[in-house]
Formats: C-alpha cells, structure tokens, sequence
C-alpha cells in the first residue's frame, strides 16, 4: 500500500492510463479483426475499406505506446500486401 501521497497519486494515474491504453489496445485489434475477417472472407471491397480505417488507427496506437512503431508498421504492411493479393 501506498504511504506517500506522491505515491498514492502515481497509483491513481496508473490505474486511469492502464483503462486508456486497454481501450486503445482493444481497438487497434478490433480494427486488425475486421481486415483479417474481410481478408479471409474474400471480400476485396471490404478489407480496402477495413484497412483504410485500421492503418492509421494502428499508426496512432504505435504512437501513443500501445505497440513498437516497427510492430506496427510490419503489421500494416503486411495486411496491405495481403489485400493487394487478393482477386478483385
């Protein structure tokens, strides 16, 4: 348990940034979901569309922390390659 009151005040900083950065982290794979999902479904359409709105929600989470920036520039390349692939 806490003694300080700086201490007591970085536990309740923690504990808000840990329920920012877990709505973040939920999003960016939610949003890496629905590319995989339109990606295996094969609907070209669909994950153009998917991954227009996932890259940069995966670019800002790298940004704020939430992954490496090189993780998440690998993922979104590799999800565009992956649409680029497929049969129109």
């Amino acid at each position: 348990m806490a003694n300080t009151s700086s201490a007591k005040k970085a536990t309740r900083v923690a504990s808000r940034r840990a329920t920012v950065n877990q709505a973040r982290t939920s999003r960016v794979r939610t949003m890496l979901r629905k590319v995989e999902e339109a990606i295996l479904g094969g609907k070209k359409d669909d994950a153009e569309t998917a991954l227009a709105a996932a890259a940069p929600e995966v670019m800002r989470g790298a940004q704020k922390g939430i992954m490496h920036k090189n993780a998440a520039s690998r993922k979104v390349s590799r999800l565009t390659l992956r649409v680029r692939a497929m049969k129109a």
